[in-house]
């Protein structure tokens, strides 16, 4: 792609402003500087990639996949800024779902032990992992506020913080896997993923860009379950005082 061709997609975000302003929506302000600042952290992690890529050096590798994981642990902190400790709480629960896949894709001999393949995948999968862990909290934190009556019964027959709260629990996880499971009955259909489409455009073969798909739309379905299911274990008691009271902070709560 040429730079003019390049330069040329901004089109795309000026015809949305001039939209935003025209229907006083006030989307202007962000997205201008969204529009910068993914500019300009795509070319920087592009020649930082370039540069890994040709030192192959284990150590980089470790270091970037941390960085992802750290970035989005920060990210997704936001969402309960009102929690204590969510930040390590997450980040623990990303670099678990990293390392398991990776692990496994490496151990099975799906991708190569390269830079080239290990960062883009790393990448996808906590930035999936991520996603998943907003949107559980998210949803965690309405439906405590909204069952907080349903929960304090429970806790008052004797039930313990974990059964008062397991229906609560099992609801967030399933509305944190929504995204992937539609993208999953409609993928093909109703659109061409990223990965296949870029590979295509590429010149690639259409049989092997569904290939890399398929792998990519598996680690989407299973690294979410994985993560939510994971955070769900270690956050839940943040929901509770220490004598296993329902907190205030959980009534009041809005996301």
């Amino acid at each position: 792609m040429s730079n003019l061709a390049l330069f040329s997609t901004l089109l795309f975000i000026l015809i949305t402003i001039m939209i935003s302003y025209w229907q006083k929506l006030g989307l202007e302000r962000d997205l201008a500087i969204n529009t910068v600042r993914s500019a300009v952290q795509l070319f920087l992690i592009g020649y930082v990639l370039q540069y890994v890529f040709r030192s192959n050096q284990p150590g980089l590798i470790i270091l970037i996949i941390m960085m992802m994981i750290g970035v989005a642990s920060l990210n997704v902190s936001q969402r309960a800024k009102g929690f204590r400790g969510i930040w390590w709480k997450v980040a623990i629960t990303i670099a678990f779902t990293e390392t398991l896949t990776l692990v496994l894709m490496l151990g099975f001999r799906i991708i190569e032990p390269t830079p080239r393949y290990i960062i883009p995948m790393g990448g996808m999968v906590a930035g999936n992992s991520m996603i998943a862990c907003s949107l559980f909290l998210s949803q965690m934190n309405r439906e405590v506020e909204t069952s907080s009556g349903e929960i304090e019964t429970l806790l008052a027959l004797g039930a313990t913080t974990r059964q008062s709260i397991q229906d609560v629990l099992a609801r967030a996880v399933k509305a944190s896997m929504i995204p992937n499971i539609d993208n999953m009955k409609t993928v093909g259909l109703v659109m061409l993923p990223g990965v296949m489409t870029g590979m295509i455009v590429a010149g690639a073969s259409p049989i092997e860009a569904v290939r890399y798909q398929i792998l990519i739309m598996f680690l989407f379905a299973a690294s979410p379950a994985v993560t939510s299911m994971l955070l769900s274990l270690i956050t839940y008691r943040m929901w509770f005082t220490k004598d296993s009271m329902l907190s205030e902070k959980s009534r009041r709560y809005s996301s």
